[in-house]
């Protein structure tokens, strides 16, 4: 079976819906797939989005909690509370409500569907649906496959590199309202968190798996340590993981007429690790450049999205990566232990914003 279509996204997390509503909204022909049997699960992600991204948890089931602030544990036992407001919400949910969108606005979603092949100078791509094989000739490609693109390795794209994370979800005594972050030598290249959402939170940390490879004793141990002191049920109620892109942003966007977005494109704060909102920022602008493109509204399109998107978070991932490369020459030393180190390399500290 051969398709035609005007856009073609590939991966339906914040990033790819985004981009298909984008696009499908302009009324171009769009076709998105999607490896998962269902939209965003399992859920990789510790599921809190700052203020700003309301709007998209307005839909029913979306939305859990309102976080007031962030607590911060150094490795000398000081909290620092700052103030990070946001929600927690259910990510499978809000990546539903997404997709569900874009279907109504005319994209055509294939679940449980997988691209296999990828011809970028012929602009065709093979994908393996439950009902057989589909050839799709795109005039754009909107890649939003993650931090392990098949898009960008079938165009011999350099890999990035990632931090391995694993989570737990625990029973939570009483409602909380900040989340919480521990910075410590055990969780070298990363760092651990308590995420509360409602009676339960999510429990997890990463690491760089250069620096350690046991994940699982590590949230072990932390996960004792707060039972014992009551913070925490001991049940574990889902256990999830993945990883997380920290090298920055590709060295290109846009490649011939394909655009990255999202994880795949390296918007993932190196340090912290959010991305949702980076994802669907630039999920919206490439669908938006897609039409402006296609609909011969504006020639430079594509190059205007690469821009737009640089221009937008480039100065706060190079200051990660900057932040990122002084940590990874403590890891493994005593200089780990140290606050002012672990101050000057996370971002709810003044030091982390001083300039070298």
């Amino acid at each position: 079976m051969r398709v035609e279509v005007d856009v073609l996204v590939v991966g339906l997390g914040p990033a790819g819906a985004a981009a298909a509503l984008a696009a499908a909204q302009a009324g171009l022909r769009v076709a998105a797939v999607e490896c998962r049997k269902e939209i965003g699960v399992p859920v990789q992600c510790a599921e809190f989005i700052p203020l700003p991204l309301a709007r998209y948890a307005v839909p029913e089931g979306v939305s859990q909690q309102r976080i007031r602030g962030m607590t911060s544990h150094l490795p000398s036992g000081w909290v620092e509370k700052s103030d990070a407001p946001g929600l927690m919400i259910d990510r499978a949910a809000f990546d539903q409500a997404l997709a569900r969108q874009a279907g109504q606005s005319g994209a055509r979603l294939y679940l449980n569907s997988r691209l296999t092949g990828l011809d970028g100078a012929g602009s065709s791509a093979i994908v393996l649906t439950p009902q057989g094989e589909i050839y799709f000739d795109y005039r754009l490609l909107i890649a939003a496959d993650g931090p392990h693109s098949f898009v960008a390795r079938s165009l011999g794209l350099p890999r990035q590199e990632t931090v391995h994370t694993r989570q737990y979800t625990v029973p939570l005594p009483e409602v909380a309202e900040n989340t919480e972050i521990w910075l410590s030598p055990d969780y070298p290249g990363g760092y651990a968190w308590l995420f509360p959402k409602g009676r339960v939170a999510n429990l997890g940390l990463g690491v760089d798996k250069r620096f350690a490879a046991d994940t699982k004793a590590a949230l072990d141990a932390l996960h004792l340590k707060l039972v014992v002191e009551g913070r925490v049920g001991a049940d574990i109620l889902y256990r999830t993981g993945g990883s997380i892109p920290v090298s920055g942003l590709r060295q290109n966007l846009v490649v011939g007429n394909v655009l990255f977005v999202g994880d795949a494109a390296g918007l993932t704060h190196p340090i912290t690790g959010a991305g949702i909102a980076a994802a669907v920022v630039s999920g919206e602008l490439a669908g938006q450049a897609a039409a402006d493109r296609l609909m011969g509204h504006e020639d430079n399109a594509l190059m205007n999205y690469e821009n737009t998107v640089r221009e937008q978070f480039s100065a706060s991932l190079e200051r990660a990566l900057v932040r990122r490369a002084g940590l990874g020459k403590c890891w493994g030393r005593p200089a780990a232990s140290e606050d002012r180190v672990q101050r000057r390399g996370w971002v709810a500290f003044p030091e982390y914003y001083e300039e070298p």
